[in-house]
């Protein structure tokens, strides 16, 4: 006789690292586990792509003492939030330094420096003639929501225009946090709510009864900006958006991986989702340094749109010292003779255009919001400081 087997129901929990417990945070964003957190974000999210070259960029060490004399590098890098900090220059490295609980081969979030990608894409659509900035975003996409069909594209690569979504990481219920189940960093109150990129991008609202105008000089920052940018290239190219990424690490040479988060259709959340190791990281830089000219004479984006980046106006995004200020433009930050990003939590990228030296820091800010202002102008003011000299 066949015995019968008792069928019992299987017992689960909430992912623990995914789950919100307090502040409308998830456990891996908490402040006493936010350093372990960015360090495992790559494996941490629910979806992702992996992307690595076949061909690797070289570098070879010529340490620059002069960079480790610096007053502000030798603060900066003894910091309780310090991770790491390379500056490097062709295929050089000046300066190489990480934290004693850190490695060469670990890879951490680069957060928001993933948004540099558009410039090169956007570069890339400019230069084959596809793609008007004058153009609203709802020429290209019409079903777009109002908080983005009447924009003009040059406005939202500029982060000027002012619609309902928000990013005040001090407001834990700011609209880039409920954003993040979308994309695997959390989960969504319900398990079977489940939302891709492109219907949660459609539904952003303008504000009732404003239209989308920026009255201020300052930038509106809003990482959806970029999500739509990156859809946009998408339907203009008729490329997938994890094919251009392959490319632009296929023309950065890097030695391990471009992790990528995504939404659960796979499409890369190009607004924040990377994660390199510092030398990647770097070579993201020097990338930027060549104006898109790869290894093996691979191209990606367009050098003119790179210089032009320097050039526009933008908006202003942060005082760094006495009328010196940062500007958004083009899907990067510019200061003087360089373009870079910044990452929440304590990242930033900076590329001198006109001397080919780039600086890459990783650090993890402990606050409860991820956000340290004095400590965000300290950090950019150093790399400002390295990449405005000519080693």
């Amino acid at each position: 006789m066949r015995s019968k087997i008792k069928k019992n129901k299987l017992i689960t929990e909430l992912n623990p690292n995914l789950v919100i417990v307090r502040d409308n945070k998830a456990k891996w964003y908490l402040p006493e586990t936010r350093r372990d957190g960015y360090r495992n974000l790559h494996k941490i999210n629910r979806y992702g792509l992996l992307f690595r070259s076949d061909l690797v960029l070289k570098l070879t060490k010529n340490f620059n003492k002069d960079i480790a004399k610096k007053t502000s590098v030798k603060k900066m890098t003894n910091h309780k939030y310090f991770c790491s900090l390379l500056v490097g220059k062709n295929q050089e490295i000046l300066y190489e330094k990480y934290a004693s609980d850190f490695s060469k081969s670990q890879p951490q979030t680069i957060m928001s420096i993933t948004k540099m990608f558009i410039n090169l894409f956007i570069g890339e659509l400019l230069e084959k003639k596809m793609i008007d900035l004058n153009n609203n975003i709802s020429h290209y996409l019409p079903n777009i929501g109002t908080g983005y069909a009447s924009a003009k594209i040059q406005d939202v690569l500029n982060m000027n225009i002012d619609n309902s979504y928000s990013e005040d990481y001090t407001d834990p219920y700011t609209s880039s946090y409920l954003h993040e189940f979308v994309i695997g960093w959390r989960l969504p109150k319900n398990l079977k709510d489940i939302e891709t990129q492109d219907r949660y991008l459609n539904k952003i609202e303008a504000k009732k009864d404003k239209d989308l105008f920026n009255n201020s000089e300052f930038s509106h920052y809003k990482s959806a900006n970029t999500d739509v940018l990156g859809l946009l290239v998408e339907k203009i190219s008729g490329k997938p958006l994890r094919d251009w990424l392959l490319s632009a690490v296929e023309a950065a040479g890097f030695e391990d991986a471009l992790y990528m988060g995504t939404d659960r259709n796979y499409t890369p959340w190009i607004a924040g989702g990377g994660c390199l190791i510092s030398r990647d990281f770097l070579r993201y830089g020097l990338l930027f340094s060549r104006k898109g000219h790869g290894v093996e004479n691979r191209k990606v984006g367009s050098a003119s749109f790179i210089d032009e980046t320097l050039k526009n106006k933008g908006t202003k995004y942060m005082e760094l010292k006495k009328d010196k200020f940062l500007y958004y433009s083009n899907s990067t930050m510019k200061s003087g003779d360089w373009i870079g990003h910044s990452g929440l939590g304590g990242q930033f990228l900076a590329v001198n255009l006109k001397t080919g030296i780039v600086a890459s820091y990783f650090s993890v800010i402990d606050t409860p919001s991820g956000t340290d202002e004095k400590y965000k102008a300290d950090m950019i003011n150093m790399l400002d400081e390295i990449v405005c000299e000519n080693y």
